[in-house]
Order: structure tokens, then sequence, then C-alpha cells
């Protein structure tokens, strides 16, 4: 646990160094996930998420992101899955809509420590991003994520219900195509923390706070956000 939360400290520390001249931002995200397990090594994976605009004003971005997991044992499983999203902005009276679609391959490691759950994901996209005014882009990134869940009462057996508390981080690097995003390796760092409700082996909920520290190519982001987050297995 304080290796953690040694390295969730890190992240937080790289972000900020990186940050100057930073834009500061109030957002709202609403996060739904869902994994179903077809038979014992296959199952289908399903994300929405919803972001708002700064301060709460409209709504930002939509993202689905369905995938096809493959259970190599309990605690080690790969999926391959599609995004598309849309940015939605405003200028002058002038709506605008940008479109990004993604490839994705994702590797997830689960483990123990006493009665905290860990979860390591390691995930790769190919991006094609659509420019307002410039030719459409493609990149690549490689994101690492790291994510504590701790059980607020203490049980023997498994955690199936419950309150629970939720730590995570994630860190965003361009290997392909940066001097068309922001010119750096360094994209983004997402610092999370949440309280939640586990109400059976189908069903969490989670409510916290993320800040999102984003690398930009002039000026950089440090975001706010609100998050709700529901997660559902069958």
């Amino acid at each position: 646990m304080n290796r953690l939360l040694s390295i969730a400290a890190l992240s937080c520390m790289l972000s900020i160094n990186a940050l100057a001249q930073t834009t500061h931002q109030n957002t709202g995200w609403l996060f739904l996930m869902n994994s179903t397990k077809i038979n014992e090594k296959w199952g289908a994976h399903l994300d929405l998420q919803l972001r708002s605009s700064d301060n709460w004003k409209d709504v930002r971005n939509l993202l689905i992101r369905p995938g096809v997991t493959y259970f190599i044992d309990k605690q080690n499983d790969v999926t391959l899955g599609y995004l598309f999203t849309q940015t939605y902005s405003q200028a002058m009276g002038v709506k605008n809509t940008l479109t990004e679609n993604r490839i994705w391959q994702q590797y997830i490691h689960k483990h123990k420590i006493s009665s905290v759950n860990i979860s390591h994901r390691f995930r790769l996209e190919q991006r094609f991003i659509e420019r307002a005014n410039n030719d459409d882009l493609f990149a690549q990134r490689a994101r690492y994520f790291l994510r504590a869940l701790i059980p607020l009462q203490k049980k023997e057996d498994a955690f199936d219900k419950g309150p629970f508390a939720a730590l995570q981080n994630e860190l965003f690097f361009n290997i392909q195509g940066k001097s068309g995003l922001n010119g750096h390796v360094f994209d983004q760092n997402r610092a999370y923390l949440a309280a939640g409700y586990r109400f059976s082996k189908k069903m969490d909920v989670e409510a916290g706070y993320m800040n999102q520290a984003v690398k930009g190519a002039v000026g950089n982001t440090n975001n706010n956000i609100v998050q709700l987050a529901v997660y559902t297995r069958f």
C-alpha cells in the first residue's frame, strides 16, 4: 500500500512540475462501465462517458468505447476495442463538432494486498483525429492506470457488499504523432480519489474528485473534475 501511494504521489508531482502558464477549469464527468462475461474465456466491454465544458455549462465530450475481452485467468485479461468520441465547442455563436476514432488494446493485471484490490491497466491507442484548421492526424498513445479499491468494512471473505474508497492514477504518453499534438511525450496525468458503495457482485456506484493535468503545445490545463461512476458486471 505504501508503494501504491508513493507511485501516485510521484505521478502527481510529475504532472504538477509539467504545468506552466496553466488554465484552470471545473467540469463534471459521468462514467458508465459494464463488463459482461459470455463464458469462461470471453467477455464484452462497454463504457460510456459524458463530460461537461468548463463550469458545467454544457456537454463537451461524448465517448462510446466497446471492446471484446479474453480472460487469460482470474488475474489477467486482454481487450481489443474501438472508441468513438466527439468534442463539441461553440465560438461566436457557431457550433463545431470534431470526431475522433480509436482502436485500442489493453492488458489488465489484478491482485490483492491484504484486503485492498489492486488493478494495473496498460493501454495502447491508435487515434484518428479530426482537426478544424489542419489535416486529420494519426497518433498513438500509451496509458498506464493504477487503481486501489479499499473496503471500509473488514471481512474475511470476498468483498461482495459495502462501502469502499478508491484511489487511482493514470499517466498518458504520446508515442507517435506528438508534433501534431503538444510536441511532448508527456500528454497528461489523472489523479482520482472517490468514495463508493458496492451493492452486490454486479454493481458499484462511486463519486469522487479527479485532477486532470494536461500538457499543451502553448499553455497547459489543470482540470478539477467531479465524477459520478457506475460499474456493472454481468
